[in-house]
């Protein structure tokens, strides 16, 4: 692989992720009345609707998708599944995911550009981020054909490694995607580049999400009724033409 090439895959994930945590966590220290995903619900709400539930069904399928496939070393589960297999799992249930957040993304794309009222009050990054999500989407479903020409799951074992290798800061992770393909690495790149830019858009409501699960561990809140700070006789309900 030529320098560009190890600079991309070696050096630019590290960019990426440190601009990816460092940019959330100053964001919300400094801006936390931006940290909002800035719905526009009152208009199109039926299109919204269709859209933004296909979009997060797809998209949060194959983030949890991708997280578990690439980052779960291969002895965990060479017993029970092969390469070839896991392989062709990924191609079935991620094209599906794929194509229903593919569809979500185009509905709400269409959209922000197509509704005046919206697109005047749509910032830059919105629309980028929807369009960058859309090339995203296609070029995952691209690979799906190309994947369908090797099933041995040769490749998709050297994507885990990769990622493997990035993970625990390991040399030479580069070097291990010397066979793939210009379509998947142009994946690669552009899935890192969605979360350099994720701080400076309203992909940030995504940690709000997550961090919700704290709800589950969280005490019992206790509520007072307001009656009961009341000083006795002066709760009871104001008669007409009582004074102030």
């Amino acid at each position: 692989m030529n320098a560009f090439e190890n600079f991309l895959f070696g050096i630019y994930p590290y960019i990426c992720l440190t601009v990816f945590l460092l940019g959330s966590l100053i964001r919300f220290d400094r801006d936390q009345y931006t940290w909002k995903s800035d719905s526009s619900q009152m208009l199109k709400a039926g299109q919204l609707r269709w859209g933004s539930n296909l979009f997060h069904i797809g998209v949060l399928f194959l983030f949890f998708g991708h997280f578990a496939g690439l980052l779960t070393p291969h002895f965990v589960y060479e017993r029970f599944v092969s390469a070839g297999d896991k392989q062709l799992m990924a191609m079935v249930t991620g094209g599906i995911a794929g194509l229903l957040g593919f569809i979500g993304v185009s509905l709400l794309l269409h959209r922000r550009l197509s509704e005046p009222r919206i697109r005047i009050n749509s910032k830059t990054s919105d629309i980028l981020l929807l369009v960058l999500l859309w090339l995203q989407f296609a070029l995952g479903l691209v690979t799906i054909p190309v994947s369908a020409q090797h099933m041995d799951g040769g490749l998709m074992m050297a994507f885990g490694e990769w990622a493997q290798h990035i993970a625990t800061f390991r040399p030479g992770a580069a070097e291990l995607l010397a066979g793939a393909g210009v379509i998947f690495k142009l994946h690669l790149f552009l899935g890192m580049s969605i979360f350099l830019i994720f701080p400076f858009t309203r992909l940030v409501h995504v940690w709000s999400g997550f961090g919700t699960v704290a709800y589950l561990m969280r005490p019992y809140q206790v509520v007072r009724a307001r009656r009961l700070n009341v000083p006795a006789g002066q709760n009871q309900p104001r008669q007409p033409g009582a004074g102030v």
